[in-house]
């Protein structure tokens, strides 16, 4: 991916700050690592944070795994969340909307006569013409 590409205005970057020593950082790798595959215009960074300490200086990580998501030159989040791809997942895609599909939906409400929107099967949340469901 190149990140100075005209076509990319706005490249994301998602970088995981983990320690080859912790056991979630070594299960979580793979999983981290698969996201590439789902997000190709995004370019994703494994950084190990004792390998790399004079890199991520004065930075300290306290808890893992940490994630740093950057849109163009701001960072958008950095913090520690929950090992499962289905969060990381949720995180990227809320700062790459225009490539990727979003997870809820916009029903018309001229399609229901001016009424809030129906769920269509499975379990969903419903807030101001807005259907939340699931990732599948």
């Amino acid at each position: 991916m190149n990140l100075d590409s005209p076509s990319n205005p706005n490249p994301v970057l998602v970088a995981c700050l983990c320690a080859d020593w912790c056991g979630v950082c070594r299960d979580y790798r793979a999983r981290f690592e698969q996201m590439q595959a789902r997000f190709p215009d995004t370019q994703f960074l494994w950084i190990d944070v004792e390998d790399e300490a004079d890199l991520l200086h004065p930075l300290d990580v306290e808890d893992f795994p940490t994630i740093l998501l950057a849109v163009g030159d701001e960072a958008r989040f950095f913090g520690t969340i929950t090992p499962q791809p289905e969060m990381l997942e949720r995180l990227v895609r809320s700062h790459t909307r225009a490539q990727h599909p979003p997870l809820c939906s916009q029903r018309g409400r001229e399609s229901r006569g001016g009424q809030n929107p129906k769920p269509h099967g499975g379990p969903s949340h419903q807030k101001k013409g807005l259907i939340l469901r699931p990732a599948l």
